[in-house]
C-alpha cells in the first residue's frame, strides 16, 4: 500500500500537465459542490486559450447522481456524466487528475479505467486519509477547508498569475463555489483566516456569491421539501439527547417523487438542535446504484459540532469502510438499514460515552 503523503508540489503537478494534449479529470461519487467546482475550474484553467493549448484539451467525468444545478454551474465546460457503461472510450489521454477524494471507495465507476493509468495520475485532495496508490503524483493538503484550495494555487500557478485575484472569472467563480458550500457557506468550524483570505481574492476576480448561492441553495424542488419532511419525521434522539439520527428509505424516495441527489444537506438539520453533538443521515441505496452485483448498502453521512471534547466523525466511519474530515465523514458499508443505524448508534455512543475519543472503537 502507498502511503497517503503529499510527494509532488503544486508548481511540480502544473509543470507535469502544460505539455498534455488531452487531460481527464475526476471527482468523487455523487459530486458536491466542492468536487464540482474544483473540477471544472481546473478544466476551464487548462482550456484557456494559448499558443499551445489544443482546443478543450481538458475535460470532466461524474459519476452518481449529480447535483441538479450541475447543468448551470457547468455552462460549455466540457464535461460528462458517465452511465451504467462506465467512462467513453477515449484515445490519447496522457495525463488524469483526481480531485477532492483519493478513495478507491470513491472511484468505484472509473476504478478499472484509472488503475492502469497510475503513472500519469496526479491528485488533488484535502481529506486525512485516502488510498496513495490512486495517484503517482499527490498533493494533500489536510489543513484546507476545500479541495478549491488548492486546486485555486494550481490554476492560479497554471495561467501564470500573479495572484488568486488576477483569476479569470469564470475560474474563479467555480472555485468559490467549492469553497462556499463545504464551508457550509462560511459558517462551519473549518473556517479560518486562510478560508476569508481565499474567498476575497475569488470575489476580486469576479466570483459573483449572490448568483451562486441563487442557483445552487435557492431551487428547492416541492419534491425535496416532501423528502426532507420524512427526513426529519424520521428523526431519533440517543445518548441522552446527544446524537441525532434521521433515515431515508427507497420507499420515502418514490413516494415523494425524489431524485437521490436531493437529500443533501439533511444531516446538518439536527445540528440545530440544542444538545445535540453528533448527527446521522442514512440513506437506503437503490439497487445497482453504486453498481452491479451490490447487495444491500446503506449511505451513511455523520457531523459533530466543534465542541470539546468532540467526536472525531472520520474515525467512526473508517470503521465501516469510509471516511473523511473530523467533523463530516461518511461510509456505504454493505448492510442494510436495520443493522446499519444500530452500528451507527453502537460506534457513536462509544465515542461519546469515552468523551469524544478520536480513536475508532
Amino acid at each position: 500500500m502507498t502511503d497517503w503523503t503529499t510527494n509532488a508540489t503544486l508548481e511540480e503537478i502544473a509543470q507535469g500537465l502544460r505539455p498534455c494534449r488531452r487531460v481527464v479529470v475526476l471527482t468523487h461519487l455523487k459530486p458536491d459542490g466542492d468536487a464540482v467546482g474544483s473540477s471544472l475550474a481546473l478544466v476551464r484553467a487548462l482550456n484557456q486559450p494559448g499558443p499551445w493549448v489544443p482546443r478543450d484539451r481538458a475535460q470532466a467525468w461524474y459519476a452518481g447522481p449529480t447535483p441538479p444545478w450541475l447543468a448551470d454551474v457547468a455552462g460549455d465546460t466540457p464535461h460528462t456524466v458517465i452511465g451504467s457503461d462506465g467512462p467513453p472510450s477515449l484515445e490519447g489521454v496522457d495525463a488524469v487528475v483526481v480531485v477532492d477524494t483519493g478513495s478507491w471507495s470513491q472511484l468505484e465507476p472509473f476504478r478499472e479505467w484509472l488503475a492502469p493509468r497510475r503513472e500519469q495520475t496526479f491528485l488533488i485532495d484535502h481529506h486525512v486519509q485516502g488510498d496513495g496508490e490512486v495517484a503517482q503524483r499527490r498533493h494533500i493538503d489536510t489543513a484546507a477547508a476545500a479541495a478549491c484550495q488548492p486546486v485555486a494555487e494550481l490554476c492560479r500557478i497554471l495561467l501564470e498569475r500573479p495572484a488568486l485575484a488576477a483569476l479569470p472569472r469564470d475560474v474563479a467563480h467555480l472555485l468559490y463555489l467549492g469553497l462556499a458550500t463545504d464551508t457550509g457557506w462560511f459558517r462551519h468550524s473549518n473556517v479560518n483566516h486562510r478560508v476569508m483570505e481565499t474567498a476575497g481574492s475569488l470575489l476580486d476576480a469576479g466570483a459573483d456569491n449572490v448568483a451562486l448561492y441563487q442557483v445552487v441553495e435557492q431551487r428547492e424542488s416541492p419534491s425535496r421539501l416532501r423528502l426532507l419532511s420524512r427526513a426529519l419525521a424520521s428523526l431519533e434522539l440517543h445518548e441522552m439527547g446527544r446524537l441525532a439520527v434521521m433515515s431515508l428509505t427507497r420507499r420515502d424516495f418514490a413516494e415523494t417523487g425524489a431524485q437521490a441527489g436531493e437529500s443533501g444537506g439533511f444531516v446538518d438539520f439536527g445540528q440545530s438542535i440544542t444538545g445535540v453533538q453528533v448527527t446521522a443521515l442514512l440513506t437506503e441505496a437503490s439497487p445497482g446504484e453504486y453498481g452491479p452485483g451490490h447487495g444491500p448498502v446503506t449511505k451513511i453521512s455523520l457531523r459533530s459540532k466543534p465542541t470539546h471534547p468532540a467526536v472525531d466523525v472520520n474515525a467512526i466511519t473508517r470503521t465501516l469502510g469510509g471516511g473523511g474530515h473530523v467533523r463530516a465523514a461518511g461510509a456505504r458499508p454493505a448492510l442494510g438499514m436495520d443493522r446499519a443505524k444500530a452500528e451507527v448508534i453502537r460506534l457513536v455512543g462509544e465515542s461519546l460515552r469515552a468523551g469524544g475519543s478520536t480513536d475508532a472503537p
